[in-house]
């Protein structure tokens, strides 16, 4: 645990130049050293008061607004107070240093977001999606880390639990009075229960983990084919700019060209490949050999070829979509493609949603009414796999009187897996793991 009796300050806007530098105190002395900077004896909870700050020789540090918190209705749930002064690197070291001079502590990263933890603040899962909002690349992505921080992944774990008791509760009584006759039907009830309420709802959490995962993580996606089938083009279109050169002449792309954008809100890194066919050429076939390394390791291989050409039909390698490009061209309708291709024209951007379509479903996208909020972290779907685990051991047993007590041993620890995810148990060796990610003033 941290020591709650240290007042803690950091810089918590980003390090550079800005129109704004904020610095944060949390602590109990964090008032009195905002009046020994300020020289002024009274703050207004949540009212913003302008103020000039100064070092211990009377020299002007910096002016701006002073915002004060007092405990408990805080971020950290002890006085916080925040010095909102200009965003200059060295008046906002100058300013920090005199603070850790007046009695504070430098804060260590997530040292905040920890008090708040550990204060009951927020819990253990709201903690992991400050960094995830902080972190987040798309509108997506963004959308699900405030339901994190809102509270909703928590709640349903809290249900998850809620309902866990209640059938631990039984079996827990059905072992402290043994002599009481168990109805076979009471015992298949309890299954059921733990089926229906816990197993196929943490199976559609951990079903949806994928693309929960993927909105922060990301995902690579390398298109491969032969010279001149339009990856490039098909590259920019994806884009959304000319970020490939387009030309007739085979062997244009030679390296490895990587551009970023979306698909469904998950963020992707495309890569453009050099085209894949047989020459003497050594820089080709240099820029061949990097664009299979490139295949191997991608989480998605799109195999782009020319719908005009079959000779370009054909790869040898692992692919996860295949696109057949310059439909546009076609004078009539073809009458047999390869199983499961898509035909698209990187011209006029015909087929594009079906592209983008594929891609999000090979990457786990999951749409519900509402957008449901999602497993995004890798602890979270780990722990939900452990206790599904437990309580699929569990089932079976809760049939036989006899093997009640070790039903209610993998119930428990089914208990403690979820636990473990909002912060209820022992989970202090978590925490350093959790914070370690987080950024320094936050």
């Amino acid at each position: 645990m941290s020591n709650a009796i240290t007042t803690i300050v950091a810089i918590a806007t980003p390090m550079g130049r800005g129109g704004i530098g904020i610095i944060r105190l949390s602590g109990k002395q964090a008032l009195s050293v905002a009046k020994t900077l300020s020289h002024k004896e009274n703050f207004q909870a949540r009212s913003p008061q302008l103020c000039t700050w100064k070092d211990a020789a009377g020299e002007l540090i910096d002016s701006g607004l002073v915002l004060y918190f007092p405990a408990p209705a805080s971020y950290t749930g002890e006085d916080v107070v925040e010095l909102q002064g200009h965003g200059s690197p060295v008046l906002l070291h100058a300013l920090l240093r005199r603070c850790i001079d007046l009695g504070c502590m430098m804060a260590e990263p997530g040292a905040f977001t920890r008090r708040a933890v550990e204060n009951g603040c927020m819990d253990l899962s709201q903690a992991e999606a400050v960094i995830a909002c902080i972190d987040a690349t798309t509108e997506r992505a963004g959308k699900q880390a405030q339901k994190h921080l809102a509270g909703d992944f928590g709640r349903k774990i809290e249900s998850l639990m809620h309902s866990l008791t209640g059938v631990l509760a039984h079996v827990e009584a059905c072992l402290d009075f043994p002599e009481e006759e168990i109805p076979e039907l009471f015992l298949t009830q309890l299954r059921d229960r733990l089926d229906k309420k816990l197993c196929q709802p943490m199976q559609s959490m951990l079903a949806a983990s994928t693309f929960g995962e993927r909105l922060f993580s990301g995902a690579s996606v390398a298109i491969v084919g032969a010279p001149n089938v339009g990856k490039s083009s098909v590259l920019n279109l994806l884009a959304g700019r000319n970020r490939a050169i387009v030309s007739d002449i085979p062997g244009t792309t030679r390296d490895i060209l990587e551009v970023d954008f979306e698909v469904h809100g998950i963020p992707i890194r495309l890569i453009d490949t050099a085209g894949l066919r047989d020459s003497s050429d050594i820089i080709e076939q240099e820029g061949m050999r990097r664009a299979k390394q490139a295949a191997s390791v991608a989480d998605v291989v799109v195999f782009l070829a020319d719908v005009l050409r079959e000779d370009t039909w054909a790869y040898d390698g692992h692919y996860d979509i295949g696109v057949l490009n310059k439909c546009d061209l076609l004078e009539e309708p073809l009458h047999t493609t390869p199983e499961n291709t898509l035909l698209l024209s990187a011209h006029t951007g015909e087929g594009l949603n079906n592209l983008l379509d594929a891609l999000a479903k090979i990457l786990g996208e999951k749409v519900t009414d509402g957008e449901d909020v999602f497993v995004t972290h890798e602890r979270h779907r780990i722990a939900i796999q452990e206790a599904e685990k437990h309580i699929q051991i569990a089932m079976p047993m809760l049939l036989k009187e006899e093997m009640l007590d070790l039903a209610a041993l993998e119930l428990r620890s089914a208990w403690s897996a979820l636990g473990e995810i909002i912060g209820i148990g022992d989970v202090e060796y978590i925490l350093d793991r959790i914070f370690s990610e987080f950024c320094i003033g936050k």
